[in-house]
Parts: C-alpha cells; structure tokens; sequence
C-alpha cells in the first residue's frame, strides 16, 4: 500500500496549496457571481481532460445556471484513443491558432460575462488564445493552472506568452512538474497525477462561495438536487426550473450574433 499511502499524502499537500488560496478564491467567486446577477454567464473552458473541471462546475447535483460549459469535442474526446476521433487529432488540434476566435465566434458576448479558462501546463495554444480573445472582449478572466508544471513547461507560443499571461486572477491546482506523481520501483515515469484532484477542490470552493454570494444578494440559484436529499417532486422541479433559466441565459449569448453588436 506504500504508492496508495503517498499518493494521500501528496493529495494532502495539494489540498493545503488550494487552502492557502482563500483570498484569491474570494475575488474569483465576487467576479462571477457580479457576471450571474446581472444576467449574464461565465465562461468555462478546458481542452484535453481540463474538461473535467468545466462539467464539475455544471451541470451536475449542487450546482446552478449561470455557467456556459464550452466542451468543444475535437479537443475533448477521450473514448476513441487512437483511429477516427482519436487522441493524436485533438492533442494537434489543441495548438491550432485561430481555433479558439471560430468557437468564440458561435457567442455574443459582452464585458459583463466573465470567464474560467482550464489548462495545466497553461501553454497549449487554444486555451490561451481562449484568454486572449476573452480579455480583448473586456471580460475579466481566470486561468486555472498548475503553477509548478507550468512553469517548467516550455511556452509554445512564439512570444513566449502562456495561459497566466492572460489572466486577471490566476488560481493553481497545487499539483507537481509533470502532474504525475507517484514512483513505481522498475518503472522510470511517474504515475497518478493531481492537477484534477486541486482542480476538482478549486471547483467545488468557487461553486459554493458563488452560491453563498448569490443568496447573500437575495438570488438564490436554482441547485440541482438530488430525489433523495429534497424529495422526487422537489428534485423534478428544481431540474426544471434549472435547465429552464439555463436556456434562458444562454439565449442571450445568441440574439445579436451577425447584428454588428457583438463586443
């Protein structure tokens, strides 16, 4: 049990990294609450298996409207490994530049929305052009890194520039060079990383600090809740009227596309 016993050990090390965060997990959770109570949406984004963290956040039990999941699934597709759909396409296509301005061009957004960009290296090209293309629209963005495997890694922009370059507020997973962390005797590469473990955490503060700061405001979400904890007619309803101001905010994202409006 000795790779379970350290594999708790240094996830209690990245839970402690997410704990002293607190103050930047307070202004991250101000800012988009600010974004949902005036209607408008944040932004969630992650290629590779940074989705994770953009469906942690929405729509699953305890969570609420006000979050746009942007899952493009040429960059996150992980069932078919190799062949058609296959994991050597979306790795490629992760550093396609101008492919982040095509997905950005399906939403009318506006300075108000604000946005949460997932990426653990932080320099794959279409998470960063993702921040970039957000920041250059006025919206205030949050990059969600690994500080220490971002720093280690090598930009692959030509400017040198990554993720954290173009970031507002910039929250870190806690997770090691390489995210991978555990030694295997007769084995050279690590395993089991933690990048998704401080992800999952971040997430999971954020969401509950938001949803303190919406009730606070005399807005209290609509929370997906599950039969057993509210009661079948409590849960149904509450999916309902969930999904219902979920397609209701998103409908604003559509209605001046093409219109010479768009930010």
């Amino acid at each position: 049990m000795k790779a379970t016993e350290e594999y708790l050990r240094q996830g209690a090390g990245v839970i402690a990294a997410v704990a002293e965060q607190k103050e930047v997990i307070a202004r991250v959770a101000g800012c988009f609450a600010d974004a949902i109570l005036k209607g408008r949406m944040v932004h969630l984004f992650g290629s590779g298996h940074s989705r994770i963290m953009v469906e942690e956040m929405w729509p699953r039990y305890g969570s609420f409207p006000g979050w746009n999941p942007i899952v493009e699934l040429s960059l996150t597709f992980h069932n078919m490994t190799t062949g058609a759909n296959g994991q050597r396409q979306a790795m490629y296509l992760e550093n396609i530049s101008g492919f982040a301005a095509r997905i950005l061009r399906n939403f009318d957004i506006t300075p108000e929305d604000a946005a949460l960009i997932i990426s653990s290296s932080g320099t794959n090209i279409v998470p960063v052009e993702m921040a970039e293309e957000l920041q250059g629209k006025g919206v205030t963005v949050v990059a969600m890194v690994s500080s220490a495997h971002s720093a280690a890694s090598e930009a692959k922009r030509e400017d040198g520039r990554k993720l954290s370059d173009f970031a507002e507020h910039i929250i870190d997973t806690g997770a090691p060079v390489g995210d991978a962390a555990i030694e295997v005797e007769g084995l050279a590469e690590k395993v089991a990383p933690l990048s998704t473990v401080g992800g999952v955490i971040l997430i999971n503060c954020i969401k509950a600090e938001v949803a303190e700061r919406l009730a606070q405001a005399g807005a209290p979400p609509k929370v997906l809740a599950a039969a057993c904890t509210v009661g079948g007619e409590r849960s149904t309803e509450l999916f309902e009227a969930a999904y219902d101001e979920h397609a209701r905010r998103m409908a604003t994202l559509y209605q001046n596309l093409g219109t010479g409006s768009q930010q």
